[in-house]
């Protein structure tokens, strides 16, 4: 076979150009070969990868379409806990380059690891995705992602320094001085969670700046759900384009997907380097294309660290490319199959109770949702600020009675809110905490 079908190096990864020009046909047969490459890859080297192949019957040699890749075993989160630290690795550990991880908060940590072809690729996506997003090379580029175990700081790092532009490694927190950099430096590109670009938001006005007047023109906001809602604030606010971007530390970092500066239609999928499937989040089959389900991953050239039909938990669908029609897009993500909140019988995600509040005209983005339980019922309690102008302490219990409405018309149950000060909701400087679960604790102490 020849090397450069399924290595990093074809097409070069960060010109936009090289992947537009090929037609679909072409496509996928540079992702039939390098899938090839991949699952014999991770066959060979990884033993979860093999015991799964081996109980369901499936071997690599047995991959001779696309389609095939459904037989395959789909990998969870569990299953990289499961291997901790190290079992997922595929090459030996001299050969690493780099080790990233989740913060494991809920439970051990997700390890992943990456060769120095890795991050080579890794560097060239997500250059390719801040091209897309209006960066230009000579740019300066304020990075607020959190740097460290977290792969979304060094990773926009990594690609905005292979495209060319100029690094303000500011990481995450110390909002005042986020600000006075971005006044001093005057960065034309920023990367942060969009919850986190809201805060910063509220720190301009506190200091009495004016944000349409400051440098920054294009913003590139992951790690989080957000909505259309929020990016139009965003961008009315500070006088920019707010676009996606799509990745998660399992499969490779940020730079999976990215949303076009020209289009905001959705996320094109990097797909010379990850296969996407959309799958039926019940029952795991596999749903047509443009029908909505759990995304599901599979890399096409990761060395350290092949991940096999990675269930993402992240709901969207398949679209037809635009800018580049040769690969696809996935529309923008606004819920998690994790995230959702079953409230006596009512599924509910929290974009959908974001969008309802920004529905008011008077309230903010910063919201957090509190269930409880009390008696025989859950209760939802969703705590919302006003927009720091519309503050009146007067008006609470109208602004209360309205969002209730508001919600019971929407989504279609009853909740309670509370109207809280502006700037009483904690803020957070990655992603943002939405909802604090007490049900269990409530059971506890009633057993």
């Amino acid at each position: 076979m020849n090397a450069t079908v399924y290595t990093p190096a074809y097409p070069h990864p960060e010109a936009i150009h090289d992947i537009a020009v090929l037609s679909r046909d072409e496509l996928m047969f540079i992702q039939l070969e390098r899938m090839k490459w991949s699952l014999r890859h991770a066959y060979e080297n990884v033993a979860l990868y093999r015991n799964r192949c081996i109980a369901a019957g499936v071997h690599p040699d047995d991959l001779c379409s696309l389609s095939d890749l459904a037989r395959f075993p789909t990998t969870t989160k569990a299953d990289l806990r499961d291997t901790y630290p190290f079992g997922m690795f595929a090459v030996p550990q001299e050969r690493l380059a780099r080790i990233h991880g989740s913060s494991g908060t809920t439970g051990k940590p997700i390890v992943v690891g990456y060769t120095h072809a890795d991050l080579d690729m890794w560097a060239g996506i997500v250059g390719r995705s801040i091209r897309a997003a209006g960066g230009r090379p000579g740019m300066k580029l304020h990075n607020a992602y959190g740097y460290g175990l977290f792969t979304g700081g060094l990773g926009m790092h990594l690609g905005a320094e292979r495209m060319g532009c100029t690094v303000i490694p500011m990481s995450g927190g110390m909002t005042e001085r986020q600000v006075q950099l971005i006044e001093d430096f005057k960065p034309q590109i920023i990367t942060v969670t969009p919850s986190y670009m809201l805060a910063l938001l509220d720190e301009f006005r506190r200091q009495g700046l004016d944000p349409r007047a400051s440098s920054i023109k294009y913003g590139i906001f992951g790690a989080e759900p957000w909505t259309n809602s929020m990016r139009e604030e965003i961008e009315q606010a500070f006088d920019m384009h707010a676009v996606d971007i799509y990745g998660l530390s399992e499969v490779v970092g940020p730079g999976v997907a990215q949303e076009f500066i020209e289009t905001k239609d959705g996320l094109h999928f990097w797909e010379d380097h990850f296969y996407p499937e959309i799958i039926n989040p019940e029952t795991g089959a596999p749903v047509a294309d443009g029908e909505p389900g759990e995304l599901v991953i599979t890399s096409l050239s990761k060395e350290a660290f092949p991940i096999v039909r990675y269930r993402t938990r992240d709901l969207t669908r398949l679209l037809p490319g635009t800018m580049v029609p040769a690969v696809r897009r996935i529309e923008k993500i606004m819920a998690r199959s994790d995230d959702m909140i079953i409230l006596r019988g009512v599924n509910i995600f929290p974009t959908q109770v974001e969008a309802a509040l920004l529905h008011c005209k008077w309230c903010s983005a910063h919201f957090q949702i509190e269930l409880t339980h009390h008696g025989r019922m859950d209760n939802m309690t969703i705590h919302v600020e006003p927009r720091p102008e519309a503050w009146n302490p007067a008006e609470t219990s109208h602004r209360s009675r309205e969002i209730i409405k508001t919600i019971k018309n929407t989504i279609g149950v009853s909740v309670q809110v509370s109207v809280k000060e502006p700037g009483m909701i904690p803020r957070s400087n990655g992603k943002v905490t939405r909802v604090i679960d007490n049900r269990a604790k409530a059971s506890s102490i009633l057993a």
